[in-house]
């Protein structure tokens, strides 16, 4: 029987956020002493996780200029981020090469922040009590690569990708290459190489919903 369409929005909340913490009972046998030293140690282990819990944790999206960018952020407003959790705007830019140009990298990175500023406006819009920043990587390596290695360095606990319809031609070209060994897209590598779970976002037309795909379920339809 399919699970219905809130039982997989639950289950990848509750994949990045804190879980309840469990008590273990003591044994019956034990001294008086290991009984406190026990006790101690589980408050603290319980005061540990419930500090984590309540800091929540970093929910990071990749972003650029395209509507695919926008709407994977605004799925992730809704569906992932809680209000004890911080948005980071991940912006991967290519490293110029072989082209004359007068800007340094740091005029290059304030361009980026700035193509990119509308989408935090829109965060703080959405969720004004989220603390929202955005990170920009200029890189001269593949950008899947990139991503997952600033998602471990982020800390991330989700990634979101922002994914646009693949041709029948597309396919058949990425199964090649998946078969031969090269991998597909900068999406798909992030899916199957992240750390942290990695959910690629694709708006269906006609207000139809969206598809979600992980490293465990493709294109599963999600009406939000």
């Amino acid at each position: 029987m399919g699970k219905p369409a809130g039982y997989w929005v639950n289950k990848i909340r509750t994949s990045f956020k804190g879980g309840s913490s469990s008590s273990k009972s003591l044994d019956e046998g034990s001294a008086s002493g290991s009984r406190k030293n026990g006790s101690k140690n589980q408050k603290t282990e319980e005061g540990n996780k419930k500090g984590e819990a309540e800091s929540g944790r970093k929910v990071m999206v990749v972003v650029d200029t395209t509507s695919q960018s926008k709407n994977a952020l605004q799925w992730a407003l809704t569906q992932c981020v809680q209000d004890e959790d911080n948005i980071t705007l991940l912006h991967v830019t290519k490293t110029p090469v072989g082209q004359a140009t007068d800007e340094t990298q740091g005029q290059r990175n304030s361009r980026a922040h700035e193509q990119v500023h509308p989408l935090k406006n829109l965060c703080q819009l959405k969720k004004p009590n989220v603390k929202t920043e955005i990170v920009v990587v200029e890189t001269a390596e593949e950008k899947g690569k990139t991503i997952v290695e600033e998602a471990k360095k982020q800390g991330a606990g989700v990634l979101v990708l922002g994914q646009r319809k693949r041709t029948s031609k597309w396919r058949v070209i990425w199964k090649w290459r998946a078969k031969g060994g090269m991998g597909g897209g900068v999406v798909e590598y992030c899916i199957h190489n992240s750390e942290c779970m990695a959910i690629a976002v694709r708006k269906k037309s006609n207000n139809g919903g969206y598809l979600i795909t992980t490293k465990r379920h493709k294109d599963f339809w999600l009406l939000a």
